[in-house]
């Protein structure tokens, strides 16, 4: 889903959220009392409005993917809003004394209305995405286009159809493409990356400029739907026009907020450190710590350090294999410190010291990163610092082959080419949500 129609479904969220309190207010007290109780109730409900806004990006209510038919919406937007109502009664009964509001019943109102607002807000927009879908004429011969094809077809309301193929760039007259733009009303010409570059293509393109279609590399547009790279139509000039090595900036903020929020959750889990390292210390042989070798930016490598998961000596070092999920070399505590996370604690030692930030590819052992290096451009994810959490961890499932991590690779260099702190806020947020998942699963 395109950032403008993201925005066009916040925006409509809010004013239905004030509707919804309006339509709670008139059936509770009537249009005589409306205006006052609403002036009442305004402030307090700003507040819980801002949770509820943060539960629906958590629950992914702003994702392409949150609407495949009416049921699934139904299911998705009735356990946010049951969620978010759960908020909203601890709030009030923490804050009742600030507030002076204890509205149980209006809470049950106003959800009811909000989901009968909001379900068919929600129904007629993913209609006129779907109903004005603008048509899409691919240029090229990509594997990559039946996937997007395939993925238009089952959310249709991204805004876009595939209108024409011509996988034969070679036979494509100015003739042919401008009859098919006029027939299939189409508003967009996707070419293939390597085919933009040659001259006749790029001349072709160039004409129909004139004929109000949008013009998008085959890479871009593939991002724009799916989020992630497409290794197999990328090339060095690629990576030449839209990978910085150095934002200034962007690198300084990131690193200062790294230190400041580095050291302020050392200090806060601290304890929580400490009971860790007393199980660990008690419960079986072998250092608290666990030190490994990772490749960081550049490749150069540094120490990672977590607490140690695994019996001594059990092969915790080997990178043969991938760690299963039902490892028999994982102790009991160890079991319990990966499920709760606890055992990346240690690593804000090195957020702190400036080998990894909180968020960016994944650093990798060296021997697997050796492995990876059959990968096409594998080593421009070493551009940036790596992560304790990063854009593939929030969007792909933890690697346990090789075609895992390479399909890993294309959303780390996603990010290596969109990396903003605004993207940096977004992995945190949905860090913050898998967790949050896992915990509850």
């Amino acid at each position: 889903m395109s950032p403008l129609k993201k925005v066009a479904l916040f925006l409509g969220d809010v004013l239905l959220l004030y509707a919804a309190l309006a339509a709670t207010l008139f059936i509770r007290y009537g249009a005589g009392e409306l205006s006052a109780s609403f002036a009442v109730h305004v402030i307090p409900f700003s507040a819980i409005f801002i949770a509820w806004a943060f539960i629906f990006y958590l629950s992914d209510l702003y994702h392409l993917k949150s609407f495949s038919n009416p049921a699934t919406l139904a299911r998705n937007l009735s356990l946010a809003i049951a969620i978010a109502t759960g908020f909203s009664v601890v709030f009030f009964y923490l804050f009742s004394g600030f507030f002076e509001l204890t509205p149980k019943t209006n809470l049950l109102i106003f959800a009811a209305a909000f989901f009968a607002f909001d379900y068919g807000w929600r129904l007629g927009l993913f209609h006129v995405f779907t109903s004005g879908a603008a048509g899409v004429i691919v240029v090229g011969n990509s594997p990559r286009i039946a996937e997007i094809g395939k993925c238009l077809d089952t959310y249709p309301h991204t805004g876009y159809r595939i209108a024409a193929v011509f996988s034969d760039a070679a036979a494509l007259d100015f003739d042919t493409l401008t009859r098919t733009i006029r027939e299939k009303q189409a508003a967009l010409l996707v070419v293939q990356s390597n085919l933009s570059e040659k001259s006749r293509v790029l001349h072709l393109t160039y004409r129909a400029l004139p004929l109000g279609i949008a013009v998008i590399n085959f890479a871009d547009f593939y991002e724009m739907i799916f989020e992630k790279a497409p290794l197999e139509d990328l090339g060095e000039q690629w990576f030449i026009e839209n990978v910085s090595t150095r934002r200034p900036f962007y690198d300084r903020a990131k690193r200062l907020l790294d230190v400041v929020l580095g050291t302020i959750l050392a200090i806060i889990l601290s304890p929580f450190m400490l009971i860790a390292l007393l199980l660990i210390r008690f419960t079986s042989r072998g250092p608290v710590i666990f030190p490994q070798e990772r490749v960081g930016k550049n490749g150069k490598l540094f120490t990672l350090y977590k607490f140690r998961t695994m019996r001594h000596n059990a092969g915790e070092t080997s990178w043969e294999f991938w760690t299963e999920a039902h490892d028999s070399r994982i102790t009991p505590i160890g079991k319990f410190l990966r499920f709760t996370h606890m055992d990346e604690f240690p690593q804000l030692w090195n957020i702190i010291r400036g080998d990894i930030s909180f968020t960016g590819p994944r650093p990798e052992r060296e021997e697997l990163a050796t492995k990876y290096q059959k990968f096409p451009y594998y080593e421009m994810r070493h551009v940036v610092k790596p992560g304790l959490t990063g854009w593939a961890q929030i969007n792909y499932q933890p690697s346990a082959s090789l075609e895992e991590a390479y399909e890993k690779l294309k959303y780390d260099l996603y990010y290596v080419k969109n990396r903003s702190l605004f993207l940096d806020l977004l992995i945190i947020i949905k860090t913050i949500r898998h967790l949050f998942v896992s915990f509850t699963a």
